[in-house]
């Protein structure tokens, strides 16, 4: 079994993260499933002040998103259909990171 570990920075914090497979193919294609950049600051506001998070809505959709915890915008990651496991930040048309503004009822 081999493993590799992938830092990601995510505003001011640096997380770490292990993928492993069976050999190095295997290994690099979990990597490439973390198939997201590092994100600096929020799209919205500026801050760097930004936390991984995770919710589920409705007992059964789950929710993996970035979230600022200045302004408390939200960029939510997506998954491929074929494949749950691989996940992406989700963008707009024009290719830029999708932020949301929080929306008024989560307040």
């Amino acid at each position: 079994m081999l493993q590799m570990m992938i830092s990601k920075r995510i505003g001011r914090k640096q997380f770490h993260f292990t993928v492993q497979g069976n050999n190095f193919h295997e290994t690099v294609a979990e990597y490439d499933r973390l198939s997201f950049s590092d994100v600096a600051a929020c799209g919205l506001c500026g801050s760097d002040n930004l936390d991984l998070t995770s919710r589920v809505a409705q007992d059964k959709f789950k929710y993996t998103s970035i979230r600022c915890l200045d302004c408390r915008a939200d960029l939510t990651f997506g998954k491929t259909q074929k494949d749950d496991q691989t996940v992406f930040l989700r963008r707009r048309e024009g290719g830029e990171l999708d932020w949301r503004a929080m929306d008024k009822s989560d307040r």
